[in-house]
């Protein structure tokens, strides 16, 4: 039994959807942060950092989202949601989960958040700085999608992928969206059409990029 400590919209919104695509039971704890949910004593004891996600596996909190996404995977593989150890797309898989979570990922958090590089810092300059690596990423991925594959790894839908669309629903209201490129925008609406993405909005109270 799994319970979910999230916020919508978050970087929790995949491990979210992840639990839906699996179709494991689940409780589900929408935190409101703007009124400091995640600092309360309560949840610090589950997740000692105050961010977003956290899930209790078999009542052990675990964190960090691209974790929880790659450990829920693995935990279920009848789901097919990772290359198993020797499939040929593993190290694929592991690269770029990698850099999504160690490049992508941050540099939205940069985007959103310069503020936290404190002052004394320029931050239309930290911002232009990383809106340029996040298109640089987001122009790979396309040039990998060009080939007319469905999905990150081919043919099958996998974590990956999840993981993908949410960040690419991170960029909808940036200069330029991840959808101004033409396959990012076909694989998105592709994703979209997943009964796990439209339930997951319905949960989250979720509107925009749907």
């Amino acid at each position: 039994m799994y319970t979910l400590y999230t916020s919508p919209g978050t970087a929790g919104m995949m491990v979210h959807q992840l639990l839906l695509e699996l179709a494991q039971p689940y409780e589900l704890h929408l935190l409101d942060i703007n009124a400091g949910d995640q600092r309360k004593p309560e949840y610090l004891k589950l997740n000692p950092n105050g961010v977003v996600p956290t899930l209790l596996i078999d009542g052990t909190p675990r964190i960090e989202s691209s974790a929880l996404v790659m450990l829920l995977a693995e935990r279920h593989p009848e789901g097919r949601l990772a290359p198993a150890p020797g499939d040929a797309t593993r190290g694929e898989y592991l690269e770029w989960m990698l850099i999504l979570a160690h490049a992508l990922q941050p540099a939205y958090r940069l985007w959103f958040y310069p503020q936290d590089l404190g002052d004394g810092i320029d931050h239309a300059a930290v911002k232009a700085g990383v809106r340029a690596k996040i298109e640089t990423i987001w122009a790979r991925v396309d040039a990998r999608l060009a080939d007319g594959r469905p999905y990150m790894l081919g043919d099958a839908v996998s974590a990956l992928d999840f993981y993908t669309l949410m960040l690419m629903r991170w960029s909808r209201n940036m200069p330029k969206p991840a959808t101004s490129w033409p396959h990012l925008a076909a694989f998105a609406a592709r994703m979209k059409e997943r009964p796990s993405w439209r339930r997951l909005y319905e949960l989250e109270g979720l509107t925009e990029w749907a």
